[in-house]
């Protein structure tokens, strides 16, 4: 979920298709919202495990703020050339967030079948919802990222991704589950096939190209320019996986948590198998290191942008193990995190703006008017500029502490209220 400039076989899903089929998936998802027509308690399960990836996020953020912005930390020369095992670990665990995120988020609008809501309902809900975000992305989180509405520029990031993938998932819910399982699966498999099409080799679909498919700068009008950093696909078939595996976690608990193992493991041997092989999967094959520590890092470190085959499988396979691991479980630390979980977009939405902000402020105490420009230019700060790791770790913590209050009064909300703004939010 990154913001910089410089953005640089999943056939095991035909299982889970086919065993959703057999459940009596295979019909329409009417049918599911007809056998769900009581309504049901939230899942907390992924809620929790949906509130420890906001959380985590928050961590990326941070450091992007306090830390040294010139430390270039996207490529994966630049990643392994650092030298530092826990500057690695510290970015490579949030590449989880924007997955999970985006895979939740299919969960969470097949759920609602389970809720009571029919099946054009939900597609007017995802359609509205996804607008919403996409303007939500050109305005507020701007906002967050920038401190300013200046429209001439934008990033176009997670939000706007997940919001397009609503909108094009509004459509695919009048389609069988299979169909949509098989869409998802040939845009997370396949798309890997045309990392050798550069934009330009697309003529006039140059832009169209870059919006689907690779980073980079956009000019949809005179003046106004766009980077995308998150391209729609494989993003949209993300989301339409988790919409289809939204159907497990209808199942009894004890049934429930035997396929999310399965699942699980068979995602992240896959991804084991297939990174070894340095055949398919991802456009940056791994190589052997100064050391094994570092050579594994090489393993792991799969491409974000977009997100390859290896990276979803990298990342969503050891997210199922977890949320099996999170069934039934208790504590007074799951609390505040299944809090964040269910209000994920308000928690975003705060906690760009409360990162940035205290960030310019300590940069201002710290360097004096100078630190203003600074955003702006960032050749102009001093070489001392930034914070170590062990003070970013307590900042975020900080941050993760301020954010809770209002997250809890927003949920608190939500369960005595039903405006239907809050569906929003």
């Amino acid at each position: 979920m990154k913001s910089e400039g410089k953005l640089p076989k999943l056939e095991r899903w035909t299982v889970l298709a086919d065993g959703l089929m057999a459940q009596g998936l295979g019909g329409s998802i009417s049918a599911a919202a007809e056998a769900g027509a009581s309504v049901r308690p939230r899942i907390e399960s992924v809620d929790l495990l949906r509130g420890i990836v906001m959380v985590v996020m928050a961590l990326d953020h941070t450091r992007d703020y306090f830390g040294d912005p010139r430390v270039d930390l996207h490529t994966t020369a630049a990643l392994l050339g650092q030298g530092d095992a826990l500057l690695f670990v510290t970015r490579w665990i949030t590449h989880f967030c924007a997955p999970v995120f985006v895979f939740l988020a299919g969960t969470s609008a097949y759920l609602a079948t389970r809720r009571g809501k029919s099946r054009p309902q939900l597609a007017r809900f995802l359609l509205v919802r996804g607008l919403w975000l996409i303007f939500l992305e050109l305005t507020f989180v701007h906002f967050g990222w920038q401190l300013d509405f200046d429209p001439h520029f934008e990033v176009l990031q997670v939000i706007w991704a997940i919001g397009w993938a609503m909108v094009v998932l509004a459509g695919l819910v009048f389609l069988p589950a299979w169909a949509i399982a098989a869409f998802g699966a040939l845009l997370v498999v396949g798309h890997n096939l045309f990392d050798g099409v550069a934009p330009t080799q697309a003529g006039a679909l140059t832009a169209l190209w870059t919006v689907l498919h690779r980073p980079g700068l956009i000019e949809p009008m005179g003046g106004f320019r766009a980077f995308v950093a998150y391209p729609l696909i494989p993003w949209v078939g993300v989301m339409a996986l988790g919409f289809v595996f939204g159907r497990v976690m209808t199942f009894e608990p004890s049934r429930r948590r035997r396929l999310l193992f399965t699942l699980g493991a068979t995602l992240t041997l896959a991804f084991v198998a297939l990174r070894a092989i340095n055949l398919y999967g991802d456009p940056t094959p791994w190589t052997v290191q100064k050391n094994a520590l570092f050579t594994l890092f090489a393993f792991v470190n799969c491409e974000k942008y977009p997100p390859s085959l290896l990276y979803l499988l990298m990342t969503l396979g050891p997210a199922l193990l977890v949320l099996g691991w999170l069934e039934g479980r208790d504590s007074p630390l799951a609390r505040p995190l299944i809090t964040f979980g269910r209000v994920p977009l308000f928690y975003y939405l705060l906690h760009l703006p409360l990162i940035n902000v205290a960030s310019r402020l300590i940069a201002y105490l710290r360097y004096g008017p100078a630190a203003l420009g600074f955003a702006a230019h960032p050749e102009a700060m001093p070489a001392d500029y930034g914070f170590s790791l062990p003070t970013i770790y307590l900042v975020w913590a900080l941050v993760v502490v301020a954010l809770y209050l209002p997250c809890r009064w927003l949920m608190d909300l939500k369960r005595t209220r039903r405006d239907w703004w809050l569906s929003y939010l």
